[in-house]
C-alpha cells in the first residue's frame, strides 16, 4: 500500500488571504468598545433571571412576598412570620422533638430557626423584587443597544 505524499510547499495560500480579508473587514469598534451602561445593564438582567430561578415555583406568590412572609418550599406555600414565631414558641414549650438537633425543642433552637426564617423572608423579598423588574430592564436593555446602534457610540444613558 502506497500513499501519495503532496510536496510541503504552501498548500493553500489562498486561504491565509481570505482569513486575513474576514479578520479585517471586522467592525473594530464592536470587538474592542463595549457600553459600560449596557455591561451593568446586562449584568443586572442576568441577576434578576437568576432570582427567578432561584424562586421556582415560588414566584406566583411573590404579591405576597413582602419581608412579613417567606416561602416554605416543602409544602409550596407561604407563611406568616409573625404566625410562625408563635408555633416555634408552642414546639419550645411543648418540648417537640426537633428532627435537626435530635432532641426536643429548646429556645435556643427556637431563636435559631427564627433568625433563619427572617433571613430568607428577606431574600425572598429582594428576588421577587428582581424577578418584577425583569421586564423593565430588558426594554431598557434594548433602547440603549439600539440608541448605540444609531449613534455608532457608547450612549451615556443609564
Amino acid at each position: 500500500m502506497v500513499l501519495a505524499v503532496r510536496p510541503t510547499r504552501a498548500r493553500y495560500p489562498w486561504r491565509l488571504v481570505l482569513g486575513a480579508i474576514a479578520l479585517a473587514s471586522l467592525p473594530v469598534s464592536s470587538v474592542y468598545a463595549q457600553n459600560p451602561a449596557i455591561d451593568d445593564l446586562k449584568g443586572k438582567i442576568f441577576d434578576a433571571r437568576m432570582a427567578k430561578e432561584m424562586l421556582g415555583t415560588g414566584s406566583k406568590y411573590c404579591s405576597d412576598l413582602d419581608g412579613k412572609s417567606f416561602y416554605y418550599r416543602v409544602r409550596d406555600r407561604i407563611l406568616n412570620l409573625e404566625d410562625f414565631a408563635h408555633s416555634l414558641e408552642n414546639l419550645v414549650k411543648a418540648e417537640v422533638f426537633n428532627p435537626a438537633k435530635k432532641r426536643p425543642w429548646t429556645m435556643a433552637d427556637a431563636k435559631e430557626r427564627w433568625e433563619e426564617v427572617k433571613k430568607q423572608a428577606a431574600d425572598d423579598k429582594q428576588r421577587c423584587d428582581l424577578a418584577r423588574s425583569l421586564p423593565e430592564l430588558e426594554q431598557r436593555l434594548q433602547e440603549l443597544q439600539q440608541s448605540a446602534a444609531v449613534t455608532g457610540a457608547p450612549s451615556t444613558k443609564e
